[in-house]
C-alpha cells in the first residue's frame, strides 16, 4: 500500500497576518505567483499523493473556491492567447483530487486532523501544515516509503540546538539516527525544559500516519488550551506500534510569520527561471543598510 492522501489542516485565523488575513486566507497569500497552498500541494504531489484533504474553515470560502472551476478566467486568457497560463490553472485539481472539510470550532491540531477522517477513510496519509515549505518533495516521499516499510507513523525531524528545543514537540530516540536519517522513536515530549529534554531532535510540519490515529484522537481530552493535541495522539501509537523520525538536511522555510514568509518568497523566487535574475540583480542594487552607531 503506498500514501496517497495528504491533508492540510487551514482552518486557522492567520491572526500574525492581519489585516490582510481579514479577507484573504493566509493560505492563498502568494510566493510570486503560486498561493502557499499550491506549493504543498506540489510538494504532495510530487511525493505521489493524488487526495488532496484540506481542513478549513467556513469564514474561509476563498479557499474552497480555489479548487472550483473557472470558465471565465479560461476563456478569458485563452481569447488573450495566454494558453499556458490557462492550463495551469484548469489543473488545479484536475488530475488529483481535492476535498475541502471544515473545523468549526478551533479546537487545535489533533482536532483538525480528526476532522478529515471520513475524506481520508483507512489508508495511511501525510498531514502537511502549510506553514512551512520545504524545497521538494524528497523528505516526504522518504517518509511515506518508511511508514509502508515499517507499518506505522513517522515524522519529520530536525535537529536544533538544545536551548531551543523547549518551543517545539521533542522525540524521545530509541537508537541513534542511522545513515539515511532514520531513527526509532519511543516517545515524544511536548515543549520540555532543555535541561530535561530526551534529545535535540524536534518534530517539523511534516507527518505520515497510520489510520489508527483517528481511534487516538477521538479518544483524547482537551490539553493545553482546551485543545486536542495531535502529540498526544503519536505519543500512544509511539508505545505500542513501530513509529520513526525521519532527519533531512532538505531547505525549510517557515512562512506562519510575515518575516518567515518574506524569507522563503525571496529564497524561492530567486530560484524561478523567469524572473530569478532579475529579482537577484534588484536586491543587488539595494544600498547597504547600515545600523545605527
Amino acid at each position: 500500500m503506498s500514501v496517497r492522501c495528504a491533508v492540510i489542516p487551514a482552518a486557522g485565523m492567520g491572526t500574525r497576518f492581519l489585516p490582510a488575513t481579514k479577507a484573504v486566507p493566509k493560505e492563498l497569500l502568494p510566493i510570486g505567483d503560486t498561493p502557499l497552498l499550491q506549493l504543498v500541494i506540489d510538494e504532495a504531489l510530487g511525493a505521489g499523493v493524488d487526495h488532496v484533504v484540506v481542513v478549513s474553515s467556513r469564514s474561509k470560502p476563498g479557499i474552497e473556491a480555489y479548487f472550483e472551476p473557472s470558465p471565465e478566467v479560461l476563456s478569458a486568457l485563452e481569447a488573450q492567447g495566454r494558453v499556458e497560463l490557462a492550463d495551469r490553472i484548469r489543473s488545479i485539481g484536475s488530475d488529483w483530487k481535492a476535498t475541502v472539510v471544515y473545523q468549526d470550532q478551533p479546537r487545535g491540531l489533533g482536532h483538525a486532523v480528526g476532522c478529515a477522517r471520513e475524506a481520508v477513510g483507512d489508508q495511511p496519509f501525510a498531514v502537511m501544515l502549510p506553514d512551512e515549505l520545504m524545497g521538494d518533495s524528497s523528505l516526504l516521499a522518504h517518509m511515506n516509503g518508511i511508514c509502508v516499510s515499517s507499518g506505522g507513523s513517522v515524522v519529520g525531524l530536525k535537529r536544533v540546538p538544545r536551548e531551543d528545543v523547549g518551543a517545539y514537540g521533542v522525540i524521545e530516540p530509541l537508537a541513534p539516527v542511522d545513515a539515511d536519517g532514520v531513527v526509532a522513536i519511543g516517545g515524544m515530549v511536548e515543549k520540555p525544559d532543555s535541561a530535561a529534554a530526551p534529545s535535540d531532535l524536534i518534530i517539523i510540519g511534516r507527518y505520515v500516519l497510520t489510520p489508527d490515529v483517528f481511534d487516538e484522537i477521538a479518544g483524547l481530552q482537551p490539553g493545553r488550551g482546551g485543545e486536542i493535541q495531535l502529540t498526544d495522539a503519536l505519543r500512544a501509537q509511539a508505545a505500542r506500534s513501530p513509529f520513526h523520525g525521519v532527519l533531512s538536511d532538505i531547505d525549510r522555510f517557515d512562512t506562519g510569520n510575515p518575516l518567515g514568509y518574506l524569507e522563503a518568497a525571496i529564497a524561492l523566487c530567486l530560484r524561478r527561471s523567469d524572473f530569478g535574475d532579475e529579482l537577484a540583480d534588484f536586491i543587488a542594487s539595494l544600498p547597504v543598510r547600515v545600523a545605527d552607531a
